[in-house]
């Protein structure tokens, strides 16, 4: 069994149709399937402007999926293993920092049990990089492997950037902040899938 764990974030909500579930835990429709693969030797295959809906990493190590604003979802830069990260395209999630989220993403691990990933939005205000204080786990375990919402985790940095104790949330393009990523930080999982289903 997959197990997704999570960070918990502060509260928010996601604005969804009422949806039936499939047998893998996802909601049924209409979606963009995005798949993260750790491979043993790094990719040398030029993978810029990359129409795939694959990225590569390392099976060991960390590595950046720079994010970048877009009207849909897009695999820019495949190749997450020469050094300069991947690239991701995704639409602003909460553009009103309302809580109410255009779309949802849905994760699971699939691929040989025992692998482990941590994803963490990440991005930087004046040269300084802040992480998110909450990120999605994912954990290859034997048999079935089901999807978890991790809308919360992936869409939004958790942190407190005026000092004052209280975290604050930042949607992910939010102009609080700049070079928005996801640290990806990998532990021999096979394949990280990621489901994002678009708010109705």
């Amino acid at each position: 069994m997959a197990v997704v764990l999570v960070a918990v974030g502060l509260l928010f909500t996601v604005k969804t149709k009422a949806a039936a579930f499939t047998g893998n835990g996802a909601p049924s429709g209409a979606h963009y399937n995005l798949n993260i693969i750790g491979v043993f030797k790094d990719k040398t295959a030029l993978m810029d402007s990359n129409s795939g809906h694959r990225i590569f990493v390392p099976l060991t190590g960390k590595i950046k999926i720079n994010l970048l604003p877009g009207t849909g979802f897009a695999v820019l830069d495949a190749n997450g293993t020469d050094g300069n990260g991947a690239t991701f395209s995704l639409p602003n999630p909460d553009p009103d920092n309302d809580g109410v989220t255009t779309y949802t993403v849905w994760a699971r691990a699939l691929g040989k049990p025992g692998g482990t990933s941590t994803t963490t939005p990440c991005a930087y205000l004046d040269g300084v990089e802040y992480c998110s204080t909450s990120n999605v786990v994912l954990v290859r375990e034997k048999g079935k492997s089901s999807f978890t919402n991790v809308t919360s985790q992936l869409l939004y940095v958790y942190v407190d950037l005026d000092g004052d104790g209280v975290e604050e949330r930042y949607p992910l393009f939010d102009p609080a902040l700049q070079d928005y990523f996801w640290s990806y930080d990998n532990n021999g999982l096979k394949l990280a899938q990621f489901r994002f289903y678009m708010s109705e």
